[in-house]
């Protein structure tokens, strides 16, 4: 008999989750999601621009192709409507409890007991196998500066985006210029009066070498035989050949560099500004951006780079050490609490053991999916599996592999967990293989915890990560005994 498994969260890692088990004909699973509808990030990021930095045909399960993109990089509204697609094809809506939110699960020494609040109501289910997926990206990060609660006019996160506030003559403040704000900056810079830019530290712009596919183009990767999986291919080798390298320092890591500073050279005329807009640490070391319309956007003559340090939030606007900025409205563009995995789900396992305590100093997991000491739970995009040069949605698959692998024996056997000494070893080998890695050059970023420990990013290529979680090692797992309870 197929365990019983808890999936908490509907983006394209408990999507994928549930869309397996389906396949595999089991059906004894339940999805909790605390929103409305499924989705995960590309639900919540609907703010003007939104979109991917990762192409199309590479952001999407490899069972299931999809030829009708439109872009080479997709926005949100096709990315959600690609998870849309893919649950009503497979069915899985209807394992969804909508509006759930889960609050505890608790190893109660044989099963899983995990507690959701749905319209104030709580109730708790049993199940034999909790996956988490919830994501890296799912908890806005707002930043602690003074006098935020005093603004007198509107500030949201960009994750929350307010649609119902028109920004067309608006004075403007964006706090941020990563990623999420490269894509927002350059369409509210069109309707804005004016728009301030606060930034803390530059970020390395490549250009994004975007396209459409027209409806010659969709039809063929509809009906021609072996055409999009070729392309598929095509793309993740390039990026592994290409891109991983720079990452790890090698031989691609000064053409990354050349590249980026020729693109900001050829769209910032301004030497002034080129100067504020140009790191002063390796590419990589945060996440490239990678788009064409944001350098273009801060050179407008309505469009202000503010790099002075900000004191606080006033009523009227944002006061740096240079004075205020007037602004009637503000965007955080200041990313999310990444680093803060599973939080805020309180996760008890065995011999009550907290997971919160036991990564207070950074989270850790066997091959970013197991944790010793909570039986029978696994993570998708879990520690040290977030990547910098290639698609999620690989290692969320190649994560869904390995929990499938492993079902059969907790069927057979009972409750299993990973070995200390297998996880102890994993740790050992991450830390070997970060220490070539450009990410601890001297920056900060949502990689890293604050003391430093990169907590977010596989040190290591995708076909690698592939190959270690394809099959369980017999001697990584183990069964643990049933007792009445461990909590």
């Amino acid at each position: 008999m197929a365990p019983s498994v808890a999936i908490i969260g509907a983006g394209f890692g408990g999507l994928c989750m549930a869309i397996r088990l389906r396949r595999a004909g089991v059906e004894s699973f339940t999805v909790f999601e605390k929103a409305g509808d499924l989705g995960g990030t590309w639900r919540d990021n609907s703010y003007p621009g939104a979109g991917c930095d990762i192409p199309s045909h590479l952001y999407s399960y490899s069972f299931e192709k999809y030829a009708s993109w439109t872009r080479r990089y997709p926005a949100q509204p096709e990315i959600l409507g690609y998870l849309e697609h893919c649950a009503d094809k497979y069915d899985v809506r209807r394992k969804i409890r909508f509006g759930a939110e889960v609050r505890r699960a608790v190893f109660d020494g044989r099963r899983w007991q995990v507690t959701s609040v749905h319209d104030g109501a709580e109730r708790t289910d049993a199940f034999d196998v909790v996956v988490m997926s919830v994501g890296q990206l799912n908890r806005p990060h707002l930043p602690e500066i003074p006098g935020m609660s005093d603004f007198e006019g509107v500030s949201f996160h960009s994750a929350r985006w307010d649609h119902g506030h028109d920004l067309t003559g608006r004075r403007v403040a964006v706090i941020g210029s990563g990623s999420s704000a490269a894509q927002l900056i350059p369409p509210v810079a069109e309707r804005a009066a004016h728009l301030d830019v606060f930034q803390r530290t530059p970020n390395w712009v490549i250009p994004k070498p975007d396209a459409t596919f027209g409806p010659l183009a969709r039809l063929a990767f509809h009906y021609v035989p072996g055409l999009q999986r070729a392309y598929r291919e095509w793309i993740y080798r390039y990026a592994e050949a290409t891109l991983y390298p720079a990452l790890a320092e090698g031989w691609s890591a000064a053409l990354l560099r050349k590249r980026a500073l020729a693109h900001l050279n050829a769209q910032v005329p301004d030497p002034a500004l080129r100067a504020r807009l140009t790191p002063g640490y390796p590419p990589g070391c945060k996440r490239v951006v990678i788009d064409s319309a944001f350098y273009p956007a801060l050179t407008r003559p309505d469009v202000d780079v503010v790099t002075d340090p900000i004191v606080r939030i006033r009523p009227k606007g944002v006061e740096t050490t240079e004075g205020l900025r007037e602004a009637d409205t503000i965007v955080y563009a200041t990313g999310f609490r990444s680093t803060e995995f599973l939080a805020p789900i309180e996760i008890t396992g065995l011999g009550g053991r907290s997971l919160t305590a036991e990564w207070s100093g950074g989270a850790y997991a066997y091959l970013g999916i197991s944790v010793p000491d909570f039986p029978n739970m696994f993570l998708l995009y879990g520690p040290n599996t977030n990547l910098g040069h290639n698609s999620i949605v690989h290692m969320i698959e190649c994560q869904v592999n390995h929990v499938m692998a492993c079902l059969p024996r907790v069927a057979a056997e009972g409750p299993i967990e990973v070995r200390p000494e297998a996880m102890a070893a994993w740790n050992r080998q991450l830390d070997a293989a970060m220490a070539r890695m450009v990410w601890g050059e001297g920056c900060r970023s949502w990689y890293k915890t604050a003391e430093g420990r990169v907590t977010n990013n596989w040190p290591g290529r995708t076909t690698l990560y592939r190959r270690l979680t394809a099959r369980p090692p017999r001697g990584a797992y183990r069964t643990v005994a049933a007792s009445p309870s461990s909590a």
